[in-house]
Formats: structure tokens, sequence, C-alpha cells
């Protein structure tokens, strides 16, 4: 990383090159941002994820604001000279409890409004809680909601075409607000269907048919439904499970699985097993 040090820690420039809505204009507005980083000692893993640093004043007094989003796709030139990596950026606001006042939020607007072309400063990458197992023949279940679904991105994409020859079950379950909110998985950028004819992975739309159903609800109807063979590689001593999104995504997962591990109490003990065991990993936020 570069010498310039800040408040934040060490940091480095990177060129916003491109920046395209994927979410339709009558939906909350999610944005792909691409990132060229040029600072040659800058070195990353997928699921890490990265800060972008907003330069103040800002409200507080404060010089600088940071916030860390994860890196949901990268390539590396030919000769290694850059980096670009893709973040999901949902626009985001915030109710004050007492005014009820509606404020932007900081690092969010900032990136939905930055044009191609602009410099900023980022911060990292910082340590991920998701790790992909070293052996090929492990189980992976992915859960997530949202920008949620960023790290499992990334990783779907190095274990087949990095990796390659991944042996173990992939399942990814996802809840959405929308279909065309189902980042990755929509008509506008379906590159996850690439891995569709991979003999050990499958997707799990929870919104399918339900136009209507919030993305906690999606994503618990869709663990529901398949929660017999989800139960089943959780006993697998092979299985790991990632979770990603908003903090509601973890209530959701908890109500679904109750109901096939029997009782609260059942599921509680199986949840605290895989834990234990390093093979329960969560990245929540509210």
């Amino acid at each position: 990383m570069s010498n310039n040090e800040v408040e934040l820690g060490a940091s480095c420039e990177a060129v916003i090159t491109e920046s395209k809505r994927i979410t339709p204009e009558k939906r909350d507005e999610v944005r792909e941002i691409v990132l060229r980083i040029s600072e040659p000692s800058f070195r990353f893993v997928e699921g890490q994820s990265i800060g972008v640093v907003v330069p103040g004043p800002h409200p507080f007094g404060n010089k600088h604001h940071m916030r860390r989003y994860t890196i949901a796709h990268a390539n590396v030139s030919g000769r290694g000279e850059s980096v670009d990596v893709s973040l999901l950026v949902r626009r985001c606001f915030y109710i004050d409890e007492v005014s009820g006042e509606r404020y932007p939020g900081i690092a969010s607007n900032f990136l939905c409004d930055a044009q191609p072309g602009q410099a900023i400063n980022i911060t990292g990458p910082y340590r991920s809680p998701f790790k992909v197992p070293a052996d090929i023949n492990s189980n992976l279940v992915m859960i997530g909601t949202g920008t949620g679904i960023a790290p499992f991105r990334a990783f779907i994409q190095h274990i087949y075409e990095q990796k390659g020859g991944w042996q173990g079950q992939v399942r990814l379950f996802y809840g959405a607000k929308s279909g065309m909110d189902l980042l990755y998985m929509n008509d506008q950028n379906d590159d996850l269907t690439n891995y569709y004819d991979e003999a050990t992975f499958k997707a799990f739309n929870g919104i399918a048919g339900k136009p209507l159903v919030g993305e906690e609800k999606a994503l618990q109807d869709s663990i529901t439904e398949n929660a017999k063979e989800v139960w089943g590689m959780m006993q697998e001593p092979n299985t790991y499970v990632f979770m990603a999104g908003l903090t509601k995504t973890s209530a959701a997962t908890d109500k679904a699985m109750s109901e096939v591990a029997g009782s609260e109490e059942a599921w509680k003990a199986a949840k605290e097993k895989l834990v234990e065991q390093g093979r329960w990993s969560e990245l929540l936020y509210s």
C-alpha cells in the first residue's frame, strides 16, 4: 500500500471506470461500480472488503467517513499492473428516530453519485470472516439477502473458474424484494447462470412467483422449501455455512431451520456445533 497515512490507516487511490444501475427505476437503486487500482502492492483474496473513504467535513466534525464494501468481482490486468474490482452499492437513506427526518447515507450516496474518471481513496483490503475451504470435496451452503450476495458471487467464480473441478455440493439461497433485485441473477446480469451447468451447483431464488413477498420472508420460504436437503448437508462433517446480509437474514434462517430440526432448541444446538467446529461464518449488518 502507499505510505499515504490518514486517520483510518494506509490508503491508496482508485479510479472509477464504470458505474451502472442494475435495478429498475421503480426499485431501490443498486449500482455496480468498478474501481481500477494501480497500486502494485494491493493484494486481496475472494470475500475480502475494502474501505471507501469519503472526504469531509462531515456532520459530526470528522475529517473522513469510511464504509466497507465487499469485493464482488475482480479482474487483474494481463501484466498485473492494475486490478479492477466491482462493488455492489445500494443507495441508502436513514430516518432520524427523533426528528423523523430522512438523511442520505454518506458513503452509498457518495459512490452512487460518483462519475467514471473520478479518483477516490480506499483502505484495506480487510480480512473476511469467509474463507473457501482448501478441500474441493467440501459442501458450501451460502445464504444471503440484498447486496450480501456479493461475497458469494466472488466465491462461486473462484471455486469454478480458478480452482476448478469442485466436487462438493454448492447451494446458494437468496431472497430479495423483487425478481429484478436479485443482483446478478436477473435478465440484466445473469452471470451466475454460467454455473448452472455445473453438476454440483444449485441456486434457489426465494422470490420466484411471489412478487409481493419481502426479502427476508422470501429467503425463509426458499430455505423452508429445501430444508431437508440443507439439514442433511449440515450433518456432514465437510459442510460449511456462510451467511451475509441484513441482521434479519439470521432470524429468517433460524425460523426455517428450527422447523426441520424439530425445535428451536435443536436448531440452536446444531448451529452452535457448526460455530464451534469453524464451519459457520456470518457477516451481518443493520
